[in-house]
């Protein structure tokens, strides 16, 4: 196993075919706060996992411990968009993205760290053909890591979600950013409280706007 990632709440090691998150001990808390927290999250991102994997593209589950805090996941092979999105249709892509939060947001989930970084895009090898009867590549957007992630209808929630992929666009991929939120948000109008999310998320940019002014 490889470690990828090492982050303040898990260690995340990769193998050819699986994806193991461990949650760490965390020395500054009580060890029985410390140990009901990490099975409380480890809990429930495989259950947000779990219900997501019915609605869009994620990494499948293939074991959740709670005893042990471990949760093993397909390894998707591809590549992530934090890296490689203005080499793709970027604007075809961040519409498949607002389509696909559109739906989680819908069914009550929020991913809580939505970037780029965890964004994978997977090329895969099926074709279709169009009606001029050529041939294209089908490719599907995953999105990974809900450590962060919860259940939640409220419009302010869903609002925050898309201001971080927004702020995620600007910081990483300021040529494209404007254009790549423009298509995220025409995916995202199938959700069922799209102009409230929207009119929120107005409001969520102007705090932000007046903490950065303060």
């Amino acid at each position: 196993m490889k470690i990828i990632a090492k982050g303040a709440e898990a260690v995340i090691e990769k193998s050819e075919k699986k994806v193991v998150k461990t949650r760490i001990v965390k020395g500054y808390r009580h060890p029985i706060l410390d140990e009901k927290l990490r099975k409380l999250r480890t809990r429930s991102e495989a259950k947000i996992l779990e219900k997501a994997s019915q609605i869009i593209p994620v990494p499948k589950i293939i074991s959740a411990d709670e005893k042990t805090k471990i949760i093993e996941l397909e390894f998707v092979a591809g590549k992530k968009l934090s890296d490689n999105l203005e080499k793709l249709d970027y604007s075809k892509l961040c519409r498949q993205i607002g389509s696909s939060l559109a739906k989680l947001h819908d069914a009550g989930l929020i991913h809580g760290d939505l970037t780029t970084s965890n964004l994978i895009y997977k090329e895969e090898n099926k074709t279709q053909q169009n009606e001029q009867r050529l041939i294209s590549k089908i490719g599907k957007v995953y999105f990974i890591d809900f450590g962060l992630g919860f259940h939640s209808n409220k419009i302010e929630d869903k609002a925050v979600d898309l201001h971080l992929i927004k702020k995620a666009l600007e910081a990483r991929h300021s040529k494209i950013h404007e254009k790549a939120f423009r298509s995220v948000l025409e995916g995202y109008k199938s959700a069922k409280d799209y102009k409230k999310i929207i009119k929120q998320l107005e409001k969520v940019e102007a705090r932000g706007r007046y903490k950065k002014g303060s």
